[in-house]
């Protein structure tokens, strides 16, 4: 059998995508986000490859062709999956491709805050070092992060992995996990006791805005919260709020609720203190991005051969 294969947001992932080792016709398009685009571009496909593009049971409804859809991320909020289940439509994902690369970026955020660099910056960058009477000066609190406490939320690989480089800084840590596992503490004592929090579980109908206002009031007002793993988990509004009210200390977020933000966010306001929004680039080193793309094409070729791995229920 020869399968057709469509990749649907081709610019999102910046490695070399090798091709199967089977029989087939291969189509890629740089992005994807209509329904009448995705329907036209998959009505003859039987894999589908994408990153972002929402496959939603209305679209699906439309493939019948359709037989896999290989997500090139760990994520999979942007596929129906119960629909999925139910037209025999497997669904695969990369998994524990980004070890290193989100802890770093996690890593870097919570030093930057911690640290008070972007303010320091912008001040040297406004003049304000020329007009001081002694070397330095203290505009901003610095903290450091040896000795502190971090909050890990999601205490799966890549929670394990952030916590590893923590402790070998110094720092003592507090996992919460929805899976028993020895050591794990209640979110309310990570609110109440850390010094940074890191988020690292999927976006799931029990887990959206699992941080609101509620829960930045339980924080100390200067702690830094840290989210890598999927916009929608906390309540923005309630964020910036706490961020212009000295709530918290600071936040780093790598994503958004809407991707890319072409309406706004509350989030994008460049007068939040203490705020750094980088674009979902936590996952993207050069590194990373080639483990993904060559597990992308191994999903891809297990299926085929009839041996389907890392198969999303």
């Amino acid at each position: 059998m020869q399968h057709d294969i469509v990749f649907l947001d081709r610019e999102s992932v910046g490695a070399n995508v090798r091709r199967p080792n089977f029989q087939h016709n291969y189509k890629e398009y740089q992005s994807t986000w209509t329904p009448e685009e995705i329907v036209e571009r998959l009505k003859d496909a039987s894999i589908a490859i994408i990153n972002k593009v929402p496959m939603r049971a209305d679209t699906l409804k439309k493939l019948p062709k359709l037989k896999l859809i290989a997500v090139a991320a760990t994520g999979t909020d942007v596929v129906d999956k119960a629909y999925c289940k139910e037209a025999g439509i497997k669904v695969v994902n990369i998994r524990n491709y980004a070890f290193n690369t989100v802890p770093e970026h996690v890593l870097a955020l919570m030093f930057a805050l911690r640290r008070n660099l972007l303010a320091y910056v912008k001040d040297v960058q406004a003049g304000r070092w020329g007009t001081v009477d002694q070397f330095c000066f203290f505009d901003h609190p610095i903290h450091d992060v040896a000795g502190s406490t971090l909050g890990v939320i999601g205490y799966g690989a890549i929670g394990k992995s952030v916590a590893k480089r923590a402790e070998a800084l110094g720092m003592r840590i507090l996992p919460y996990d929805v899976f028993p596992q020895p050591g794990l503490v209640d979110l309310e004592t990570i609110y109440r006791e850390a010094d940074v929090i890191t988020l690292h579980t999927p976006l799931t109908p029990e887990t959206k805005n699992m941080i609101g206002a509620k829960e930045l009031k339980m924080m100390k007002p200067s702690t830094i919260l840290i989210n890598t793993a999927r916009g929608g988990l906390v309540d923005e509004d309630a964020l910036a709020a706490a961020l212009k009210n000295g709530t918290i200390g600071g936040a780093g977020f790598d994503v958004l609720t809407k991707e890319p933000p072409k309406e706004g966010n509350v989030l994008l306001d460049p007068t939040l203190p203490n705020f750094i929004l980088t674009p979902h680039v936590a996952w993207a080193s050069r590194e990373a991005m080639q483990i993904l793309a060559d597990q992308l094409i191994d999903n891809i070729e297990a299926f085929v051969g009839g041996t389907p791995q890392n198969v999303v229920e």
